[in-house]
C-alpha cells in the first residue's frame, strides 16, 4: 500500500469519527425534533403533541413524532428508529425510564440533544428535564381531599408503578392526609397502583374495594382523571357518584364536565400550551448553546430542571379553562 493510499485512509478515518462526534445535522437553525410519546390513548398527550408541534415550528423546527401505545420495548424501538434518521433533538415522554437509559446512551453517543418531557429519566445523559411540580401536584390532590372530608375512610390508588411522577404525586398526597391519620381521623383502607394509569384497571380495583369494604368507603384518592372516571363509574354502579369525593389531574374534558356535575372532586389544571411550548424553546436553546434559566435546584440524578406550576380546579374556578383557550363554555356545558 502506497504512503499516499495510507494518508487518504487515515484522513477518511478521522473523518468519520469526527462525524460521529458531530451533532446529527449542520443547521441548528432548521433541526428536526423527535418527540416520543408513551401511549396517545391518554387525552393530554394528543394536546401536548400538538402544542409542541405548533411551538416547534414556529422556531424553524420540523417535528417527527412518534406513540408507543404504552409499551417499553415499542419505545425503544422507536427512539432508536429517531437515533438513525437522525434528529437532533430526542423530547421523550417515557412509559417507564429505566428501560430507555440504554438507548438515550446511543443518543447521547450520536450527539443528539435529550430531554425528559413531564416524567424524569433518572440517568445523567439526559440533558435537561421539564415538567410541573409533581410533588405540589399530589399535595394539592390530598389538601382537596382531606378538606372535603376531614374524617372517615380513604382508599389510594396510585398511577403507573413505572412512572416517575406516581411516586411523586403520591408521596405529595401523602404528605398532606399523613397528618390527620396519626390524629386518628382518617383511616386509609388500602393502596393500590393502578398499571398504565387505565380507567378500565382502576374501575376494577375500585369495584372490588367498594365490594371488599361493603361500599363504607368515603373517599378516594384518585392520581389522574382517566383513574378518576373509573372510580366514578364503579361509585355509579353502587349509586354512591356524588357522594364520595374523588381527586383528579389533568383537566380532561370528561372530568372537568364531572366536577361540574358534582361527581368528581376537583382536578389539576396544567397548561399544556406553557410545557410543551417551553420543552421547545428548551430544544432549541440545548441545540443552538444559548443559556437556559434552570431551576437552581436539579432533580433526582443531578439532571438540569424546569419546573412549572399547576393549578387545583374545582367546579367554583373552572372557568380558568375558559378564559385561557383550553376549553369553550359550550364544550363545558357552561
Amino acid at each position: 500500500m502506497s504512503r499516499f493510499t495510507v494518508r487518504r485512509t487515515l484522513l477518511a478515518v478521522l473523518a468519520a469519527t469526527a462525524a460521529c462526534s458531530m451533532p446529527a445535522f449542520a443547521s441548528k437553525d432548521k433541526p428536526v425534533f423527535g418527540f416520543s410519546i408513551d401511549d396517545l390513548r391518554v387525552e393530554r398527550w394528543a394536546k401536548d403533541r400538538d402544542y409542541f408541534i405548533a411551538a416547534s415550528k414556529a422556531l424553524g423546527a420540523e417535528v417527527i413524532v412518534q406513540a408507543a401505545d404504552g409499551d417499553s420495548a415499542k419505545q425503544v424501538s422507536q427512539i432508536e428508529n429517531m437515533i438513525s434518521k437522525k434528529v437532533d433533538v430526542l423530547v421523550i415522554v417515557p412509559k417507564d425510564g429505566p428501560t430507555l437509559i440504554n438507548v438515550i446512551k446511543e443518543a447521547k453517543k450520536a450527539g443528539i440533544k435529550v430531554i425528559a418531557y413531564d416524567r424524569l429519566i433518572k440517568t445523567p445523559d439526559v440533558d435537561a428535564y421539564i415538567s410541573f411540580d409533581n410533588y405540589r401536584v399530589g399535595q394539592m390532590q390530598g389538601a382537596a381531599l382531606m378538606k372535603a372530608l376531614p374524617k372517615g375512610s380513604i382508599y389510594v390508588m396510585s398511577g403507573d408503578p413505572g412512572d416517575n411522577n406516581a411516586k411523586l404525586f403520591k408521596a405529595g398526597a401523602l404528605s398532606e392526609i399523613d397528618p390527620f391519620v396519626k390524629k386518628g381521623d382518617i383511616k386509609i383502607l388500602g393502596e393500590q397502583a393502578v398499571k398504565d394509569w387505565l380507567p378500565a384497571n382502576a374501575l376494577s380495583i375500585a369495584e372490588n374495594v367498594l365490594t371488599q369494604f361493603n361500599n363504607k368507603i368515603d373517599g378516594f384518592l384518585a392520581p389522574n382523571d382517566g383513574t378518576a372516571g373509573g372510580i366514578v363509574q364503579a361509585l355509579a354502579g353502587q349509586k354512591l357518584a356524588g357522594k364520595v369525593p374523588v381527586t383528579g389531574q389533568d383537566a380532561e374534558l370528561a372530568a372537568c364536565k364531572r366536577i361540574i356535575a358534582g361527581t368528581q372532586l376537583m382536578t389539576i389544571y396544567k397548561p399544556y400550551n406553557a410545557i410543551a411550548t417551553g420543552a421547545a424553546k428548551l430544544a432549541s436553546d440545548l441545540l443552538k448553546g444559548n443559556k437556559v434559566a434552570f431551576k437552581s435546584e436539579k432533580a433526582e440524578g443531578g439532571i438540569e430542571q424546569i419546573l412549572l406550576d399547576p393549578t387545583a380546579l374545582y367546579k367554583d374556578n373552572i372557568d380558568i379553562l375558559v378564559k385561557d383557550g383550553f376549553y369553550t363554555k359550550a364544550q363545558l356545558g357552561l
